[in-house]
């Protein structure tokens, strides 16, 4: 939301309560902004805020309690939120494959999913009590959560699955719903819950083009606040901060100020933490009057005990970069007496980000001096290091070793992994970060400090996505020389990028060491070996990989069978793969879908390929994942007009296909297709990187089925999309132009009339391998007038002659029977180089002598 929508939003705020404090609405004394706010989320318990708040240096005498206010203002704010039965019921499905006590996206079958719908819908009849407090519940209704709990499990691991509920929830019912559901499947509404549903509430507000629908979403928040006020909760900063960084956000002082009342009441502890907030409010508003006062309230050595308030002060102009008054903050204040090491941290990456370097070292200094442990010390360094902009993976280093060497300090342990970290997150900008990484590591194990598991994992993860695959011999000699303890799954990531090299011998050779390292190889260390030999369309190394689990006595589970059945290329095989696994009793999972409808479409058995998804097993919330593998097989397999009618299908049901689906409708897409249909499919794409490749894909289809119109607004978009990056938009017209130059010689009209679309419509010039590629179009045409169109274009472009350049003209006009202008052409060659000489007499020989014997056959008949 820009800043003039806020202005607009805060107006419409203050003029709907203005209409809610009538006389026949609300009290005399509740026609304010404040009570509008206040009335939303204090409860009955707690008084009202004090009646103006304009700093936090200062405290405000207790304000007499008032009745919250009613009438027309409540009924739109307090109302209760329409939801349907149906809606609920809709989502209840959902709900259960995210809540339920063992699921997961790749552990389905059949009679576990009827197994938890049914628990859901006797999980929804158990009653409950929502009126009741926290600290109140009767022994009673504590049987009757227990029974949900034996249910609903909730557990740490599935906070992102938790969180994709709530917002699952939150847009399809809104909080009032969401929290009736909640209620009826036993998930006791907690802190985390209310938390959840306020920063959905918010985000929508945030992304609302609507003031209107953006004053209703704050409204829920409030009301999501009150409730939450009313049950007993404390008001923490993971429950008040969202609130107070959206109104900084929007610029909206007043109600700043306003809600901060309640929350200094309610939670006094609070106070030093709101003065960070505050900071922020003046920073954003420009108000460098309230700033200046509070640097100077900072600067004051006052005697009274509040250096946390300061330090919350300090922190916000830390994180905004306000470095003229930081420096004159920073030579008055004591950092060393701020409260923990973690803020303290924060300065550091400030002082890195700003370049202050000076004040690094004093500070740096005095913590050593002041009793501060080394491996806090450490820290700090590596803080500053990190801070520090545009800093290459090798610099960072030295100033990491450089300052820990001149306070002589060691580095810590936890420094060191973070160090490393820091290095494999750059793994695919900076080529060589890994190799560092890796230098640190065995720096690290000749100095005896021990290695975690997690950072050399993170460091394998690294070598895959850099694909620096050969580091793994390294890693693994780490390993075996400073007896590390690998486990499964080092050895899976390992085994893993031997594969990707292709170096099988390797891999078995890192297999057959796991005994020694007492190390119990599992499926998923085989299935590693498998994939890739199915990957090489190896298929007899795939099933030796079978034979050797089945000596080792290692179970096969459902990814080795989804691997096994997705490569079968006959319908008996898929159906021995299936037998056995029922025998083993293995749940049919959402891959072994993928890979059924992957295995019929290759043997051709395209009904059986839709069949699949009449399978009663399939839980919803992987059918539309299953329906986009199905378009996929078919486009790829030639079946593109039933592969379009899956997609339609999936649309009309409000579904929506997978990127790598899309991705194969656009790359199989026929020139008999719809067109209207083809370009509607970027609008399916929301990842930015797939939306760029699909939009690529679909040019160079209409570059190559004359759609000139349909190409030329495709790179305007991308154009914008790449905010006018002229080298972005230079690859993909020199892939473009590079079709032109490959297709029959008629294709060089719609070549030359995209050249003069880009010229005036998208106001770019043409790159010289876009030109060199027109030109070899040319060639193929035997066409001398739009050769030297295209040779007049370099200098238009003020693109200089290069012997490529030359070598390709001269090709040119001897392919088009102008062998004088040739020979004038050939004299500006430079021929030192043996190469030029043979493509000149590749030239000569294809277009000159074959001319000439022509002309003998022609004689002689």
């Amino acid at each position: 939301m820009t800043a003039s929508k806020a202005k607009t939003l805060s107006s419409l705020f203050k003029t709907v309560v203005k209409k809610a404090t009538k006389k026949s609405s609300l009290p005399a004394g509740d026609r304010t902004v404040k009570h509008f706010v206040f009335s939303l989320e204090t409860s009955s318990s707690s008084p009202p805020p004090p009646s103006s708040s304009t700093s936090f240096t200062k405290r405000s005498p207790k304000p007499t309690k008032k009745p919250a206010p009613h009438g027309i203002l409540s009924s739109r704010l307090l109302g209760p939120a329409s939801t349907s039965k149906d809606s609920m019921e809709n989502l209840s499905e959902e709900i259960s494959s995210i809540l339920c006590v063992g699921a997961s996206d790749s552990s389905w079958d059949s009679e576990e999913t009827t197994n938890n719908r049914s628990s859901l819908g006797r999980v929804l009849s158990i009653p409950w009590l929502s009126n009741l407090s926290n600290n109140n519940i009767l022994p009673k209704q504590k049987e009757v959560s227990r029974e949900r709990k034996q249910k609903w499990v909730f557990k740490k691991t599935q906070v992102n699955r938790f969180n994709r509920l709530i917002k699952m929830c939150g847009d399809k019912l809104g909080t009032k719903a969401t929290m009736e559901v909640f209620d009826k499947l036993g998930r006791e509404t907690g802190l985390k819950e209310y938390n959840a549903l306020i920063a959905v509430c918010l985000e929508k507000a945030r992304t609302s083009d609507d003031e209107d629908s953006a004053l209703e979403h704050i409204s829920e928040a409030f009301r999501t606040f009150k409730k939450m006020r009313e049950r007993g909760f404390q008001v923490e900063e993971g429950t008040y901060g969202p609130f107070l960084r959206y109104f900084i956000d929007m610029g909206m002082v007043d109600e700043f100020h306003f809600f901060c009342g309640p929350i200094k009441e309610g939670n006094p502890s609070s106070l030093s933490r709101l003065g960070y907030y505050e900071m922020l409010l003046w920073i954003r508003v420009n108000n460098e009057e309230k700033i200046q006062e509070l640097c100077n309230y900072i600067a004051a050595d006052n005697g009274e005990d509040d250096f946390k308030l300061k330090e919350n002060y300090l922190l916000a102009l830390c994180v905004t970069g306000r470095k003229k008054d930081l420096i004159q903050l920073l030579e008055v204040i004591d950092v060393t007496r701020i409260s923990s090491v973690n803020q303290v941290e924060k300065i550091f990456q400030s002082l890195g980000r700003l370049s202050l370097e000076s004040f690094t070292e004093k500070f740096l200094l005095a913590f050593k001096r002041c009793g501060y442990g080394m491996d806090e010390i450490s820290r700090l360094i590596f803080s500053y290091a990190s801070g520090i902009p545009n800093l290459a993976v090798e610099d960072f280093f030295l100033k990491f070793e450089s300052l820990h060497m001149k306070f002589k300090i060691t580095p810590s342990l936890a420094s060191y992994e973070k160090l490393i970290t820091y290095c494999c997150d750059l793994c695919k900008v900076q080529a060589d970060s890994v190799h560092l990484a890796l230098d640190i590591v065995e720096q690290m194990c000749e100095e005896g400090l021990n290695l975690s598991m997690e950072t050399l994992h993170g460091l394998l993860h690294a070598s895959e996505e850099s694909y620096e695959y050969n580091l793994v011999w390294r890693i693994y000699s780490l390993i075996c020389h400073h007896n590390l303890k690998p486990n499964n799954e080092t050895f899976r990531s390992m085994i893993s990028l031997c594969v990707k090299m292709k170096d099988f011998g390797g891999a078995y050779a890192m297999l057959n060491d796991l005994k020694k390292l007492n190390v119990t190889p599992t499926a998923s260390i085989y299935n590693t070996i498998m994939a890739g030999y199915f990957r090489e369309k190896n298929i007899s190394g795939a099933l030796m990989v079978l034979k050797q689990m089945e000596c080792e006595d290692v179970k096969p589970d459902s990814q080795t069978f989804s691997y096994l059945i997705g490569n079968c290329n006959c319908e008996e095989d898929i159906t021995k793969y299936r037998e056995e696994m029922k025998r083993a009793g293995i749940q049919v999972t959402k891959h072994i879908f993928m890979a059924l409808i992957n295995a019929y479409t290759t043997c051709g058995q395209f009904e059986k390929a839709k069949e699949v998804l009449l399978d009663k097993g399939i839980p919803v919330k992987s059918l539309n994942e299953i329906k986009s593998v199905l378009v996929s097989a078919f486009a790829s397999s030639g079946k593109m007009p039933d592969a379009l009618n899956i997609y339609k299908e999936i649309k009309q049901n409000g579904g929506s296909l997978e990127p790598k689906a899309v991705i194969s409708l656009i790359e199989h897409f026929t020139s008999e297709g719809e067109l209207s249909i083809l370009l509607q499919l970027p609008e399916e794409l929301h990842d930015p990187d797939y939306w760029v490749d699909g939009c690529c894909r679909i040019i160079l289809h209409c570059v190559r089925n004359k759609q000139l119109r349909s190409a030329v607004d495709l790179l305007k978009q991308l154009k914008d999309k790449f905010h006018n990056d002229d080298l972005a938009m230079e690859v993909i017209f020199d892939e473009v132009f590079s079709v032109i130059a490959a297709s029959k010689p008629k294709g060089l009209q719609i070549g030359l009339a995209l050249l003069q679309a880009i010229k005036d419509e998208l106001g770019l010039t043409p790159s010289r391998k876009s030109l060199d590629f027109l030109l070899s179009a040319c060639v193929n045409a035997k066409d001398l007038q739009n050769s030297l169109l295209i040779w007049n274009e370099y200098k238009a472009a003020g693109l200089p002659g290069n012997v490529l350049t030359f070598l390709r003209m001269y090709q040119a006009l001897l392919a088009s029977g102008d062998p004088k202008s040739a020979k004038s052409m050939l004299a500006k060659i430079p021929t030192d180089d043996p190469h030029v000489r043979c493509v000149i007499k590749a030239c000569q020989t294809t277009y000159v002598k074959m001319k000439k014997q022509q002309r003998q056959n022609r004689n002689e008949t």
